[in-house]
């Protein structure tokens, strides 16, 4: 038997990007007990939920999980399926690797850092209370006689819980994945300025952290400076870790700088679980056309791959993956110009074959 893996399909572009994915994973050789499951939108009808605790199951048994995208609503209706999974299962490290990648159009070159996200705390901590209800209308009324500041009788509240355990965690993680990979540099983000009791106590643990890890250089900026720091200097960064909703704005910002959210993986990682998915959405306006960019899924596919110990296997396919966008003949559309792009199918089977 090989290594057991829940394949969470996703909704949208999911099913064939994650296909795509197992695809050339088993071309690697390495041997991977694949326990198919489905969750996202198209669930709900049959389930009541786009979780369903089958997804759940699985993920309890195998330890590792390989998602396709899934759609969250803006706004209104379920919560969002990446988030709940995180909360399940203690996915506490968001880890997004950001490296320009040759034939990859983008204004930048040779962008080469890591985020380090928290995952479960600050504002995506999912306490919220809508402005019509009741208990908004306390929340109101209780935050305001606690801060002796009034607040408009038409909010919503939403609250920003930030704990010395989760940020001890996060940072630990981040400089003992700094160690592992050869990093020289940690920069904490935050907005202390302001936020003196949330980030500022992030930044307070981050600073006692970086006391133990004197091998590691360490330093801190403000989340609007570090936006625009990126844009003009990357070259100075190499780890970045920060709070929950800095992480999720600034890894897109970096995906942005390496040729945008279809060639960026990801990584939730916990004590006990993991779950490697792409950082973009499911598209729904190309799904089943066979013609989405697998490259995101395959390179979580690489980082599942190295947490399992396979790493001549990871190597290999990320190899690969260079050389067929390099190559500029087998890619998808958005990989161009290209006279004849490939189907997502076609460009995983390229993939599959300059393995051999």
């Amino acid at each position: 038997m090989g290594y057991p893996v829940t394949l969470i399909r996703g909704d949208g572009i999911g099913p064939e990007v994650t296909e795509a994915t197992r695809f050339v994973i088993d071309a690697t050789g390495v041997s991977i007990d694949w326990h198919v499951v489905d969750a996202g939108g198209d669930r709900i009808e049959q389930d009541g939920t786009p979780l369903p605790e089958a997804v759940r199951d699985s993920i309890r048994k195998t330890k590792i999980a390989l998602k396709g995208p899934i759609a969250t609503p803006i706004g209104n209706g379920f919560r969002s399926v990446n988030v709940e999974l995180r909360k399940t299962f203690d996915l506490y490290a968001s880890l997004r690797p950001i490296e320009s990648i040759p034939g990859v159009r983008s204004y930048f070159h040779d962008i080469d850092l890591i985020i380090v996200r928290e995952n479960t705390e600050d504002l995506y901590a999912g306490i919220e209370f809508e402005r019509t209800t009741h208990e908004a209308a306390e929340a109101r009324e209780f935050l305001s006689r606690l801060s002796g500041k009034a607040i408009r009788e038409d909010s919503a509240i939403g609250v920003k819980p930030i704990s010395v355990l989760g940020s001890r965690k996060i940072v630990e993680f981040a400089f003992k994945r700094a160690i592992a990979l050869g990093r020289k540099k940690i920069t904490a983000i935050h907005k202390a300025n302001i936020m003196k009791f949330t980030d500022g106590l992030f930044l307070e643990i981050a600073r006692e952290v970086a006391k133990e890890y004197p091998q590691i250089e360490f330093e801190d900026r403000i989340v609007d400076n570090m936006c625009m720091q990126l844009v003009q200097k990357p070259e100075l960064y190499d780890v970045l870790v920060m709070p929950n909703l800095y992480g999720d704005i600034l890894s897109d910002l970096c995906a942005g700088m390496i040729g945008g959210l279809g060639v960026a993986p990801g990584a939730n990682i916990g004590q006990e679980y993991a779950v490697f998915e792409a950082i973009h959405g499911s598209a729904p306006d190309i799904a089943g056309q066979n013609k989405a960019n697998p490259t995101a899924m395959i390179l979580s596919g690489v980082m599942m791959l190295e947490h399992l110990g396979e790493m001549e296997a990871a190597r290999q396919l990320r190899a690969a993956v260079l050389r067929v966008i390099a190559a500029k003949k087998s890619v998808t559309e958005d990989l161009g110009p290209i006279d004849e792009p490939a189907s997502t199918t076609a460009m995983a089977e390229a993939i599959a074959q300059a393995m051999l």
